[in-house]
């Protein structure tokens, strides 16, 4: 994720949606007192390589630490910080309010069934053979396949614009024109490769992975008109 000062943006990052690429790019508006979260390190050699800024002012200041963060940090060391994919709750709750409030918020979003394929890929690149991808799906972490938290605080989407995965040179050319970005944006390929079934996903999943991320992702379907589709 990213706090940028200078075009005044929060862009709090969403799991398979070309996160990773859109936050290389965005690196290149930053300054060295904005907020840059880490990403997997063959990802930052490709940000260093660019000549972007990198990991910077993640560290949550002590202001905003409860008793419980400083028993961490004081007997184990473990500093409070933003991540990669931090809720936007938890980013809510670390920033100036003023930032908060009045800095433009957008995220990115994909499919949900779409984007469930891809998780599964992603996650189970490793493994020989790959399980199922209903019992992949049955036992994942919710967090692995549903964006919601991360631009949304309970019930209510709390970002400015959410930027489509299937619209996504068009979204984010509007975000640059919104911020004022100079230049264009050249989107970096990041974690591409690992998928090789490219058939709709009413071909790949069966009713119970169906079932499953309709449960899961109900809100982002709801709120964001991804029902699900027959090719």
């Amino acid at each position: 994720m990213i706090v940028n000062h200078q075009y005044k943006f929060i862009f709090l990052k969403t799991r398979k949606t070309a996160g990773t690429s859109i936050e290389i790019a965005l690196s290149q508006f930053c300054g060295p007192d904005d907020i840059i979260t880490p990403i997997t390190p063959i990802d930052e050699e490709k940000r260093q390589a660019l000549g972007y800024p990198g990991p910077q002012n993640y560290q949550v200041d002590t202001r905003h630490y409860s008793a419980g963060d400083w028993m961490r940090r004081l007997f184990k060391g473990k500093h409070k910080q933003l991540t990669n994919h931090s809720t936007a709750a938890y980013v809510k709750s670390v920033l100036d309010p003023k930032v908060w409030d009045s800095y433009f918020k957008f995220s990115f979003e994909r499919d949900p069934f779409d984007k469930a394929i891809s998780s599964y890929y992603w996650r189970t690149k490793k493994l020989d053979p790959r399980p199922p991808i209903a019992e992949f799906l049955s036992t994942v972490p919710e967090r692995r396949i549903c964006n919601w938290d991360v631009y949304a605080i309970g019930d209510e989407v709390c970002v400015d614009f959410i930027g489509r995965y299937e619209n996504l040179n068009n979204d984010l050319a509007l975000v640059q024109e919104k911020l004022g970005l100079p230049g264009d944006i050249t989107l970096e390929k990041t974690k591409a490769g690992h998928r090789k079934n490219r058939d709709h996903y009413s071909k790949v999943l069966d009713a119970e992975s169906r079932q499953i991320i309709e449960k899961v992702c109900a809100r982002e379907i709801s709120a964001l008109d991804y029902p699900w589709r027959d090719q």
